[in-house]
């Protein structure tokens, strides 16, 4: 049996602000965010994790380095762009509420509707796109850590992340979303016994570790 823990990076100014980051637009994690990575390495104190996959955008890079130096544990670290976040074309660095009001359909499929979701406008990638990028990624590295008790640990983003674990689950278009997005600094865990063939979810969005629970500010 093979343990994925997803993380999310932690709360950056543009989550804070409330603007789309997307794989091209980052700013910096929060000197807070610092403090709850540390409460997360707290929570994973006991956890020997075999390696560690991260997004090699800056908020999902820093997180992974600040918490592996958090749970004192000497792990390869694979940067991997099939981790990083989705490409938002023009809604990166907007504001929400100008995205909704001037891409109305793109904003509500990318948040509520994946089905319905058509980037072509904003010059975006679709929840497919996504999903066909990371799926292999993950994977190829639950298939290289087939033994019993093996952890590995995985950084990325709210919206990739969520595409991808619902992905592993085969989860349809229709429902990505019904269970509402990943806040930062979330864990979430899948098993699979068969090396990456089939998953299983065990833990979804957890954040009870982090001394200040998480506001809209930090989901997507």
């Amino acid at each position: 049996m093979t343990k994925l823990y997803f993380i999310r990076h932690g709360k950056t100014q543009w989550n804070l602000e409330g603007r789309y980051q997307g794989a091209n637009g980052d700013s910096p994690l929060l000197r807070s965010s610092y403090d709850e990575i540390d409460q997360l390495a707290d929570y994973l104190h006991d956890v020997p994790f075999k390696h560690v996959y991260a997004s090699p955008i800056k908020r999902a890079r820093m997180t992974a380095i600040h918490l592996m130096a958090g749970l004192h544990q000497v792990v390869p670290l694979t940067l991997d762009s099939g981790l990083r976040e989705f490409e938002l074309g023009k809604m990166e660095g907007m504001y929400f509420d100008d995205v909704k009001r001037q891409f109305p359909e793109e904003y509500d499929g990318f948040r509520f509707h994946a089905e319905n979701y058509d980037p072509t406008a904003i010059g975006g990638e679709t929840f497919e796109d996504v999903i066909a990028r990371m799926d292999p990624v993950i994977r190829r590295a639950a298939a290289c850590h087939p033994d019993d008790n093996d952890n590995l640990l995985f950084v990325s983003h709210g919206a990739a992340l969520n595409a991808g674990i619902n992905g592993l689950l085969h989860i349809p278009l229709a429902q990505m979303r019904a269970k509402g997005g990943l806040s930062n600094t979330s864990t979430t865990i899948l098993e699979t016994v068969d090396g990456g063939q089939r998953f299983k979810l065990l833990v979804r969005n957890l954040t009870a570790y982090l001394e200040e629970s998480p506001d809209a500010t930090n989901t997507i």
